[in-house]
């Protein structure tokens, strides 16, 4: 017994030939090479991005775990102060 009986009814299994050989491209051609070489340099580039980019958050939050006191008070000496929210 068949769960789907009419499971092939939007494709046509009759119009090809069990016996004919699939459209694949030739194992030698250039255009599969090229292909295969494209696809391995993206796959680099994205592993490359995908580590600067976990990387950068790694360090971001190891440095922020890792203040000290005077973190908050970096730039209390400098020359040129700055003052907000005073309403002048």
């Amino acid at each position: 017994m068949r769960l789907l009986p009419n499971a092939c009814v939007f494709f046509k299994t009759d119009d090809v030939p069990r016996t004919e050989q699939l459209p694949f491209p030739e194992e030698g051609s250039e255009d599969t090479a090229l292909m295969k070489t494209l696809g391995w340099v993206t796959a680099g580039l994205g592993a490359v991005a995908l580590g600067l980019f976990v990387g950068r958050e790694l360090r971001q939050r190891y440095k922020f775990n890792h203040r000290t006191p005077y973190d908050a008070y970096s730039h209390a000496g400098d020359e040129k102060d700055v003052d907000f929210g005073l309403g002048t």
